[in-house]
């Protein structure tokens, strides 16, 4: 399995030389190196620090193929060594809302700090908190693709599957939220190269 780069890259290099590939090298993940992107994405901000945002990680080519079907058909999730599906259960932190508490503020603190948390989100639905929770977990998906270039790794974000199917599959209770869908591994391709707007185009400033 290929190590990590010698150097990590920049956040600047890694976000300008990500790509969206559909083509992988066909060689296992680093697991070192795995556990640190998601490690690495895990530092995403929440708000309260709620951390709704969860990880499916998928290195089994049975399941893979079954996660192709329930994304149309696109190769890219058997193509990759490894498939994350990132999404948000916000009834996991309500229920275990004191493990989002500094440990360090005491157990006083905790227990109000947790309460707080629960009262906060007790007048909305579990659609409406799953929703809220899928707002946080959108920024961790961004972070996770930076986290894997920045160690040379390649991804594509996806979006464009069937979430019924890919909750019974992972066994995943209805009310999760899904950020996205992310084959991950070394590129076979280069993937195309960027076009976007420009600054002036996208921004006004105040």
């Amino acid at each position: 399995m290929t190590a990590t780069l010698t150097r990590p890259l920049t956040v600047t290099e890694a976000i300008q030389t990500r790509r969206s590939v559909r083509k992988f090298v066909p060689e296992p993940m680093n697991q070192e190196d795995l556990r640190e992107i998601l490690r690495l994405a895990s530092l995403a901000p929440t708000a309260n620090n709620v951390q709704p945002t969860r990880f499916a990680v998928i290195q089994n080519p049975e399941l893979q193929a079954k996660l192709q079907e329930a994304a149309y058909g696109q190769a890219q999730v058997t193509s990759a060594p490894a498939v994350i599906v990132v999404y948000s259960d916000m009834e996991d932190v309500l229920a275990r809302a004191e493990e989002t508490v500094h440990p360090g503020m005491g157990e006083e603190q905790i227990k109000t700090r947790a309460e707080g948390l629960r009262q906060n989100f007790v007048q909305q639905d579990v659609a409406q908190r799953g929703q809220w929770g899928l707002t946080q977990a959108n920024i961790a998906f961004g972070f996770l693709m930076v986290a894997a270039r920045g160690l040379g790794y390649d991804t594509v974000p996806m979006l464009g599957f069937d979430p019924e199917k890919v909750r019974e599959l992972l066994g995943l209770p209805a009310h999760v939220q899904f950020a996205g869908m992310l084959p991950i591994g070394k590129r076979a391709e280069e993937g195309f190269p960027h076009h976007r707007h420009s600054v002036e185009r996208i921004a006004t400033f105040y």
